[in-house]
């Protein structure tokens, strides 16, 4: 099953601008984040990556929809 994930965006146009999102949210959070494999890195370094995207996307959509 390796090499094919069940994951997929809702919007397959944002693929490339999420990538680079997490690329950006690692570089932040000092997680060596590489392109590729990344099965050296540990679950807690992947999900804090995962989970501060995640956090800052809620942030976007609250200041939006606040009219800020």
């Amino acid at each position: 099953m390796a090499g094919r994930s069940s994951n997929r965006a809702a919007v397959p146009e944002a693929k490339s601008a999420l990538d680079r999102f997490k690329y950006e949210v690692a570089s932040e959070l000092g997680v060596p984040l590489k392109d590729g494999y990344n099965g050296d890195l540990t679950s807690r370094q992947n999900g804090s990556v995962g989970g501060y995207m995640v956090k800052k996307m809620i942030e976007a959509q609250e200041k939006q929809m606040a009219g800020k």
